[in-house]
């Protein structure tokens, strides 16, 4: 809901399946824009005060509580069983790894939403309308009800499917084509990969790709810095742009880093690469006009410099 903050919530990502309709590929090692889909899902999911994976470890972008069912390979319901024990919030958003499209603002829509409803849980729909109960946020006290209710006390949950869960919770659902959209095939991937790239998704993803790559988890305002290097190429040269977005994010970490640190050295390179534009604008009109018979100064231009005294002319 606008303006509503989401509430404290853990996650779990359900990561042990077999794939079989990958033929058994690694497929949360699987990657998509450069990036494993595993960690996909972990950066859609940073908000989270502790995000539990079930499957066995491997090497992640993002610190995880990893867990395991018994026996491995158990199902998702004995699975999600594993991953909530290591979990303590109220609010539990329950996903799994294979979710390319996946982002923060999604995964915060769904703890709002149901921060403000009176659901069991909520849970993202695809584009089909089919419930997609591994992109969901679940009140975690109801889960654990029903996963006791399953297992009747003897806490054996492997190979029931997840919808023996589902279909005792109430729900509320959230239709998302984009966000619910998983991997389960080749083709899945394929199509996944060319979106990415398309040219209205393309610089987010790479952004996102760059910032988890390097460790860095800050928001900055593209449009700024895209202003910038544009103002630099086109005012001084091409070469120009990539320098100045450097030195620029250099000077911000000088700083102490931050978005704003980032804004003001952005805000200070643009003013200089508009001043140095001008002055380049100026010595071209300059050149035309001395080129003409007379050679008269550019009409509404002094031919002195700005604030000059007597004999500090530019040509004395």
């Amino acid at each position: 809901m606008p303006g509503q903050a989401p509430a404290v919530y853990d996650a779990v990502v359900l990561a042990g399946g077999a794939a079989r309709r990958l033929g058994g590929a690694d497929k949360p090692g699987l990657r998509v824009g450069g990036r494993a889909l595993l960690d996909r899902v972990l950066a859609a999911c940073a908000g989270a005060r502790t995000t539990v994976v079930v499957a066995d470890p491997r090497p992640t972008a993002r610190p995880v509580t990893w867990a395991r069912e018994e026996p491995s390979g158990g199902g998702p319901l004995a699975a999600l069983d594993a991953g909530l024990r290591h979990t303590t919030a109220e609010h539990v958003v329950v996903v799994s790894a294979d979710l390319p499209f996946l982002a923060g603002p999604t995964v915060g829509r769904l703890t709002v939403a149901l921060a403000a409803s009176d659901a069991d849980g909520v849970l993202l729909t695809d584009a089909d309308g089919r419930d997609q109960p591994l992109v969901a946020a679940y009140r975690a006290p109801a889960l654990r009800r029903g996963l006791a209710a399953l297992a009747g006390g003897r806490r054996e949950l492997t190979g029931l499917p997840l919808r023996r869960l589902t279909d005792g919770l109430r729900l509320t659902r959230v239709p998302d084509a984009v966000a619910s959209f998983d991997c389960d095939t080749w083709d899945d991937i394929a199509i996944a990969r060319a979106r990415i790239r398309e040219h209205g998704h393309v610089l987010d993803e790479w952004i996102s790709a760059a910032k988890d790559e390097l460790g860095i988890d800050l928001d900055v305002d593209t449009r700024v810095l895209l202003d910038l290097a544009r103002d630099a190429a086109h005012g001084v040269a091409r070469p120009a742009a990539p320098l100045t977005t450097f030195l620029v994010g250099y000077a911000a970490a000088r700083a102490g880093g931050g978005t704003e640190a980032v804004a003001e050295a952005a805000q200070k390179a643009a003013a200089l690469a508009q001043r140095w534009a001008e002055e380049t604008d100026a010595a071209r009109a300059e050149g035309k006009a001395e080129g003409k018979a007379g050679a008269a100064p550019v009409e509404g231009k002094p031919d002195v410099a700005p604030g000059a005294v007597p004999d500090t002319r530019p040509d004395a």
